[in-house]
């Protein structure tokens, strides 16, 4: 297994730091020969060689069989509107030229946590869905953009090709498949020509996959039933802008966004990331949450390499450190609570164990 590392801003180089502890171990457990290649992007990038995704950084994710990516982000750079070059484009960059067209984000409960919520027991306990984003297209990267010449107006299109949507509208039907056969198309179909296209397209979808329910909902519809009752859902798929948006507010269910895992997917190289920032007040300290980071690397062994059982050893020791109390301090609630690093020791330990 060749693995790229791209740690990247912040807390991402010590979060990556307790996932590759965990992947060793499992190398180590279940006979896996396991290589690393490392690589800066984010504002090391920039600060490291004047771009955020390096031509250099692009030909080690390239050519891997997956990417564990930590976070990018810089107070330098949010702080100065005017500034030319970002972090955040070399994550797009690096999205484009892979071609990672597709976000999963899963979002799910942990028992020992279900009381963290800032949702109602009854209504969080037993939630299980995932979303499907179109990572590669839509507002973020249509053209033209800009500014007027006297700076007082601003434009951004948002653009979708049939071919984009079915690609992505297919991995959310066969995903619903393996579950609980239910997929939910998320649109803004009664104002938006794009919406319309994409509900068009998910419905000329739909007769391929006759045992998959399929519901269609307004983006503002479920960004309300998402916190009215989340168990209503089991696959939704939807565009980039909307997903971006609903997959942060879906995150908070668990009762921290420090738990949840990512995965974007292409045609051949799959990346794999937690759904936190880079956290940057937090870097250095080792006081980091590396479970959702580990989880990714779960995500990893799943999707990438379709080791079924290694992935599952990682959520359960994961599991296990929660309902121990072997955590940081951000979900400690008021009890022990170890370094990042720490945490990180432990869990390796575990999987050895």
């Amino acid at each position: 297994m060749n693995i790229a590392l791209l740690p990247g801003d912040g807390i991402g180089p010590e979060v990556i730091d307790q996932a590759v502890k965990v992947v060793k171990a499992i190398g180590q457990k279940f006979g896996h020969q396991i290589t690393f290649t490392e690589g800066v992007v984010g504002a090391t990038a920039i600060d490291a060689t004047g771009e955020p995704y390096p031509d250099a950084t692009h030909e080690i994710a390239a050519a891997s069989d997956a990417v564990l990516f930590g976070a990018i982000g810089d107070p330098k750079y949010d702080n100065d509107p005017k500034a030319k070059v970002r972090p955040e484009q070399g994550l797009l960059l690096m999205r484009q030229k892979l071609g990672l067209f597709a976000n999963v984000r899963p979002t799910f409960t942990f028992p020992s946590l279900v009381h963290k919520s800032p949702l109602k027991l009854d209504r969080v306990e037993g939630v299980d869905f995932v979303f499907f984003r179109e990572l590669t297209g839509g507002v973020y990267f249509g053209e033209p953009r800009g500014r007027n010449e006297q700076g007082t107006k601003a434009f951004d299109t948002n653009m979708y090709s049939k071919e984009e949507i079915t690609r992505l509208a297919r991995m959310g039907f066969e995903a619903a498949q393996k579950r609980r056969k239910l997929l939910t198309c998320v649109d803004k179909a009664n104002v938006m020509a794009t919406s319309r296209l994409w509900r068009e397209t998910v419905q000329e979808l739909a007769p391929e996959y006759p045992d998959v329910k399929v519901e269609y909902e307004f983006v503002d519809a479920v960004a309300m039933r998402l916190i009215q009752w989340p168990k209503a859902y089991d696959v939704l798929i939807t565009e980039n802008l909307f997903g971006d948006i609903l997959t942060d507010e879906a995150s908070v269910i668990s009762g921290s966004m420090g738990l949840m895992p990512s995965a974007s997917l292409g045609t051949s190289v799959k990346l794999f990331e937690p759904i936190h920032g880079s956290y940057p007040q937090a870097a250095g300290k080792d006081i980091a949450n590396p479970l959702a980071t580990v989880l990714s690397a779960a995500m990893m062994f799943d999707y990438a390499f379709d080791l079924k059982e290694e992935a599952q050893l990682i959520s359960d020791v994961v599991n296990q450190s929660l309902s121990e109390g072997y955590v940081t301090e951000d979900i400690a609630d008021g009890g022990p609570s170890y370094k990042t690093s720490e945490v990180g020791d432990w869990l390796a330990a575990k999987i050895l164990a």
